[in-house]
């Protein structure tokens, strides 16, 4: 719809929904192929991610219900697959009894090495933890060395050979970069140590915490502190303009979804979109509207 109102120029890329086992799921999804043309594909392998009792659970490995997808979005050229896992509540084993596993890495492994062709694309990283303070999650991987889920996504890779698993960091990364930015250091350097720098996206969830500006913020800031990394053996993450920053905030995913950092894009000055922004702009100039800019690092004072 935004790129139909903007006037053909591609400003948004976008999922389609995969609901598996629920009536008219796989007609939905030819549906999308023919019609829709995803760039990529979203799924709660809980089901229902809003109510415990959702009815609607399944696994990435379950090979009679989901695998024929897998077939289909190989054959549509659709491969990115975007899957939510973890953001649990504190008392899940029982508010979410019977089905909270679902959320769990423990179905990726096999997914993945048997089907090398797609992208999966782990929504907020497995992070377990939601209503919990960044406190004490961080107690506990101070003392372990494991966050929980996230750390047992990160060793996939290694304990399993595959490269075509990723981890996406929208609102574990929101929920503590300023809350606790130790713990989001800790969570940082889990992901990169297991499944490299390259396999690391960003996120922000935004649609719900607002513009990102913030989370960019305190990614360009945020350093792994040099006790965590001697003991853990994590790497820097660098300055704000590193190699391995610039990878997560987009050389990653524009390499997932074949965007060619390197053509000559025409700048957005004349579609639809432009020509709403440039009315708005000439409207505050008379009635003093605000102009909405989020103006990137802070500057210092030269006085």
């Amino acid at each position: 719809m935004v790129n139909r109102v903007g006037g053909g120029a591609t400003r948004m890329l976008a999922h389609s929904l995969v609901t598996p086992g629920q009536p008219g799921w796989m007609d939905r999804v030819d549906y999308a192929v023919d019609k829709l043309h995803p760039d990529s594909w979203k799924l709660y392998t809980i089901g229902d991610p809003l109510t415990a009792k959702t009815k609607y659970p399944w696994r990435l490995d379950d090979e009679k219900l989901v695998y024929p997808f897998y077939e289909k979005a190989v054959k549509a050229g659709i491969r990115n697959l975007c899957i939510h896992k973890g953001l649990m509540p504190i008392d899940y084993e029982q508010s979410w009894a019977g089905v909270w596993r679902y959320n769990t890495p423990w179905d990726i492994a096999k997914a993945a090495k048997d089907w090398p062709q797609l992208n999966f694309i782990y929504y907020h990283g497995c992070l377990r933890a939601f209503q919990e303070l960044p406190d004490k999650v961080l107690a506990e991987f101070e003392q372990t060395g494991d966050i929980k889920w996230a750390s047992e996504l990160a060793r996939i890779p290694g304990e399993h050979g595959v490269s075509n698993v990723y981890a996406e960091m929208g609102t574990s990364f929101a929920n503590s970069c300023t809350a606790n930015p130790r713990f989001a250091a800790a969570l940082l350097g889990t992901w990169i140590k297991g499944l490299g720098a390259d396999h690391v996206v960003w996120g922000t969830d935004s649609v719900l915490y607002g513009s990102p500006q913030w989370q960019i913020e305190a990614m360009r800031r945020l350093e792994i502190p040099e006790d965590m990394r001697r003991k853990h053996g994590f790497a820097p993450l660098g300055s704000a303009q590193s190699a391995v920053k610039t990878q997560i905030f987009g050389l990653n995913s524009a390499r997932l979804y074949g965007v060619n950092l390197h053509a000559d894009y025409p700048r957005l000055t004349t579609d639809k979109f432009a020509q709403i922004k440039e009315e708005y702009r000439l409207a505050g100039k008379l009635n003093d509207l605000r102009d909405n800019h989020a103006h990137g690092f802070i500057a210092k004072r030269t006085a």
